[in-house]
């Protein structure tokens, strides 16, 4: 199965891939919320404790479940694996739909880098709050 579209409301890909991608890992941001409706994954980011409707993204089955896996952080080898293990698909266009939805999710703020893991696989909260105190 060809994974060619995550989202259906988009934003500008960003094609290339990144070096740093790799040596990272990948959560879920804590400014949007998630619902999974006939088997698509809506997101809605919250600004100012208020969905914002002007903003909705939709992932397909596909995209939904990276998102499912990025509820905890993932590197991108964990996503690829996660990708190979549902589908049929070559490696190389596992790592390129992997790299390219985590390219938009970041610019469009739905997931975050978090550094350092730590023994129970998520950011500690002064690793959240450096995020986000560098992200503005």
């Amino acid at each position: 199965m060809g994974i060619d579209k995550f989202l259906l409301r988009n934003a500008k890909f960003r094609d290339a891939p990144s070096a740093s991608l790799s040596e990272r890992f990948f959560v879920r941001s804590q400014s949007v919320v998630s619902r999974r409706i006939a088997g698509e994954t809506l997101i809605v980011p919250v600004r100012g404790k208020v969905g914002d409707l002007a903003s909705i993204y939709s992932f397909n089955q596909t995209g939904s479940l990276l998102w499912q896996a990025l509820e905890s952080p993932r590197s991108v080898a964990e996503l690829i694996s996660t990708l190979l293990a549902e589908y049929a698909v070559e490696h190389e266009k596992a790592e390129h739909d992997v790299t390219r939805l985590l390219n938009e999710m970041l610019s469009l703020g739905l997931v975050e880098v978090c550094p350092k893991v730590s023994v129970a696989g998520v950011c500690s909260r002064g690793q959240q709050e450096d995020l986000l105190a560098a992200s503005d």
